[in-house]
């Protein structure tokens, strides 16, 4: 079902590219469509469960790298977990935007990772495709909504309209070459136009470790690791086929992004402290009760 609707799809854009723009978004729309039908009424990825979850667990690959370096969750994330209030806002689910160049591995590292298996048979993407990836964070349902990105340049302008709302944004290289390293500053430029750099948490991964001999591995990562202190992004080293380091890579991502969005929602949401509990205030049942009005006389 899957392949039948991509292949639909090239078909459509084919024929829209004798035509105008809107017809090509038209394409995109459908298909979009039809994968998220294929998300909700045949693929159902299973949970990953994360409920004695320790950032400090699943730390990046090189210390130097570590923007977060701390032993666990915010003690506020704790407490709206553990009296049950996180039902009250919306924080369930985290938009997370994949970029790079072209044959990097975007696609097969988030495979990796749904399959537990490398897929052999690579199918460039075509524009945008996304993946929902369900988790429990310290017994919370949360989900990264991983937007796979063409690494093709004819497919840029489409897939920049998808760039906005990221919660995080990975932006993927290939160890076996410079090049696209060089590059991966232009990809997180280009996504970085339509968020703001304040609220977006940044990784730069470094994919197919397999392939790189340790001398070239120790070179490549020198700029990668310097790159990523210039863009404040977390460097990781991983190899989707051998599996090493993507799982803990993912769930370092789900762990951030869960506890950036409960802070942010705790935040609009306004917080009181109750003794040592920290529950959401609601502003309607405030605004519901009756005003004192003064009385005239003495």
């Amino acid at each position: 079902m899957e392949d039948l609707i991509n292949c639909m799809f090239v078909c459509l854009l084919s024929v829209s590219r004798l035509g105008s723009l809107l017809r090509t978004s038209f394409c995109f729309v459908l298909y979009f469509l039809g994968r998220l039908w294929i998300s909700h009424h045949i693929s159902r990825p299973g949970t990953h469960f994360l409920l004695h979850f320790n950032i400090q667990q699943f730390q990046c690959f090189s210390p130097n790298a570590a923007l977060h370096t701390k032993d666990g969750f915010h003690p506020k994330v704790k407490a709206a977990c553990q009296v049950q209030k996180t039902d009250t806002v919306s924080f369930n689910i985290a938009k997370v935007v994949v970029v790079g160049d072209v044959a990097v591995g975007k696609t097969c590292l988030i495979s990796r990772f749904r399959k537990g298996a490398f897929d052999k048979n690579y199918k460039a993407t075509i524009g945008v495709d996304f993946e929902m990836e369900r988790f429990e964070v310290l017994g919370v349902p949360f989900s990264l909504q991983l937007w796979d990105t063409a690494g093709q340049e004819r497919f840029k302008c489409i897939a920049s309209t998808y760039y906005r709302g990221a919660q995080a944004i990975i932006v993927v290289f290939d160890l076996s070459s410079v090049s696209s390293l060089a590059h991966a500053r232009q990809w997180l430029e280009d996504a970085m136009k339509e968020n703001d750099p304040s609220s977006v948490l940044l990784f730069l991964v470094g994919t197919k470790k397999d392939l790189s001999s340790p001398d070239q591995l120790v070179q490549i990562e020198q700029e990668a690791i310097r790159l990523s202190e210039e863009i404040k992004a977390e460097y990781w080293a991983v190899s989707a086929k051998s599996g090493d380091g993507v799982r803990n890579f993912f769930f370092r991502v789900a762990s951030l992004t869960f506890e950036a969005n409960v802070l942010s929602e705790l935040e609009k949401s306004g917080v009181r402290n109750v003794g040592d509990i920290i529950r959401l205030t609601d502003s309607t049942e405030a605004d519901r009760k009756p005003t004192k009005r003064k009385s005239n006389c003495c």
